[in-house]
């Protein structure tokens, strides 16, 4: 089942192009990962999704138009913007109490469960917690909503690294069950390598790379040179090349495994490494374009 499907997507405020005709399928049963510097559109694209902008193109999410079938989609999507907006006035457990009453899919005792893990107690009012706390609590919130698709925007901004681990270890082990969707934009790219099945690389309102995990293990590939091999290396046309602690690391899409290993260490890049190379490429062909 395809769960959103865009196509010529675009939307533009004033002068400035926040999409820029994005062709994107998400399928039933993966996680999406989106990462992109801030102002590339992801935010932008996130509320399209969610039927919070209007746009240009055609755009499908579970088989519905988010702008004009919001109120029927938002049975089967949850949302966690990257700002929680609980009302700082109630306890955690008028909280609960109110998300019960509201949504047919809430399951109390899950957050309840969530929240068990946490510091947060059920008579603590919202206006007294930490950031981190009350994300923990939005978290446990949409966590316990059977939805088909979950969209998270920064979902972990203001943890700290224990709860942001124990955060994906949740989503991984006590949410996704390989039906449910998951969409996620984050700056902590290292954390979500081990989460993710697809990658996406936005900048500009344009997708830079759209590729699954294990693509990205198959086609891209760096190479730390032996220092007497750097020269033969670059003549096979690396993508990128970076410095670190004096020794050339070179990054090369589809090429030869075994013709790289005779010239150094071959291991498949992280996410992270392979985001930096990509939008460095951009940044200087943007240079050149301009002079």
């Amino acid at each position: 089942m395809t769960v959103i499907e865009a196509r010529g997507l675009r939307k533009v405020f004033g002068t400035s192009i926040a999409l820029d005709g994005v062709d994107l399928r998400v399928d039933e049963g993966r996680i999406l990962g989106i990462i992109g510097p801030n102002g590339a559109g992801k935010s932008t694209a996130l509320n399209a999704i969610l039927g919070l902008t209007p746009y240009e193109g055609e755009l499908r999410v579970l088989g519905r138009n988010p702008w004009t079938e919001r109120a029927l989609l938002m049975r089967d999507v949850c949302f966690i913007a990257d700002v929680t907006m609980l009302p700082r006035w109630m306890r955690v457990s008028q909280v609960l109490d109110y998300v019960a009453g509201v949504h047919p899919r809430f399951r109390r005792a899950k957050a309840e469960g969530f929240l068990a893990k946490t510091a947060v107690r059920p008579a603590s009012k919202v206006r007294e917690m930490s950031k981190g706390m009350a994300t923990q609590l939005h978290l446990a919130l949409v966590m316990a909503i059977d939805a088909k698709l979950l969209v998270l925007d920064e979902p972990t901004l203001g943890l700290d690294i224990l709860y942001r681990k124990h955060f994906y270890d949740s989503l991984l082990n006590d949410y996704f069950d390989h039906k449910r969707t998951i969409i996620m934009t984050t700056h902590q790219v290292e954390e979500i390598q081990d989460v993710v099945t697809d990658i996406l690389f936005i900048n500009r309102g344009r997708i830079m790379l759209n590729c699954s995990m294990e693509e990205i293990e198959k086609r891209y590939l760096e190479v730390m040179a032996h220092p007497e091999h750097v020269a033969a290396a670059r003549l096979l046309a690396p993508i990128h090349e970076r410095q670190v602690l004096g020794r050339s690391i070179l990054l090369f899409d589809r090429a030869d495994r075994f013709q790289l290993a005779a010239l150094g260490e071959v291991r498949t890049p992280s996410i992270a490494d392979l985001f930096i190379a990509m939008m460095g490429n951009e940044a200087g062909e943007s240079q050149g374009a301009a002079v």
